[in-house]
């Protein structure tokens, strides 16, 4: 039987950053395993990206939209891999082979959804936590995530978070994960600078109110909060120590 379906559809959500496009579309054309399709959702950029698309070996559109969110569900409509990863513009695969590193994880292992450890630029090796401390945030970075396509469903990112939604969808997402298979590698290189960064204090806020919707016990979130308000602290202040603090086992 001839597959028909490619094993990853990579999506990338990008808006004028053209460089950073270019970057994770190089980094996908480098990979060793090609049997992927790559999507592109461009919230109707002015810099260049237009031109970029009309010759990409990608599915693509270019319109308004309502955010990064909206554009990760456009991707998400869009896609007909098995497996779906979230590469925005800028992020790039940490090595030309991690895709194929993947390709025989889900081979040996059919999982719902895969998760690796992380390179932040700068060289900074962030290893992921276990899955099963989910409560306490986003335990590596989205990039670095691997959801099977099956599973997500009628899932979508709820746009009324405007910087954890993709906290709350992974969280809802797992509820349903029964294979959950980590890699100890990094699969990206993720760049930093993004709203995320920009807007700690929001997306803390908006994870208290996920896992409040979760039904995480009161005196558990409040903690939580805390010391993810301390920690933020500590990396602004005093990044050294933290990174040092943060590659401990």
């Amino acid at each position: 039987m001839t597959k028909t379906k490619p094993l990853f559809s990579v999506i990338t959500v990008t808006f004028n950053n053209i460089e950073g496009l270019t970057r994770t579309g190089d980094s996908i054309a480098l990979q060793s395993s090609t049997d992927l399709e790559w999507i592109i959702i461009d919230g109707d950029s002015t810099d260049g990206t237009k031109e970029y698309l009309k010759s990409a070996p990608a599915q693509w559109i270019s319109e308004n939209d309502n955010g990064i969110y909206d554009a990760m569900n456009k991707g998400i409509d869009r896609s007909q891999g098995e497996y779906i990863i979230f590469m925005n513009a800028g992020d790039v695969f940490s090595d030309a082979d991690i895709l194929g590193t993947l390709q025989k994880a889900i081979t040996a292992e059919n999982p719902d959804f895969i998760y690796t450890d992380a390179l932040e630029t700068g060289g900074f090796y962030k290893k992921a936590r276990s899955h099963e401390q989910s409560d306490w945030g986003m335990f590596t970075h989205h990039q670095a995530m691997v959801y099977k396509r099956d599973l997500i469903g009628a899932l979508r990112y709820d746009q009324s978070k405007k910087i954890a939604a993709d906290y709350d969808f992974t969280m809802r997402f797992l509820k349903n994960a029964r294979n959950i298979h980590y890699i100890p590698c990094a699969m990206c290189i993720f760049e930093e600078g993004g709203i995320s960064q920009q807007k700690k204090r929001q997306g803390r806020v908006e994870q208290f109110h996920a896992r409040r919707a979760f039904k995480i016990p009161a005196w558990k979130n409040v903690m939580i909060y805390g010391v993810q308000t301390c920690s933020a602290t500590l990396r602004d202040n005093f990044p050294t120590l933290y990174k040092k603090l943060r590659q401990m086992p």
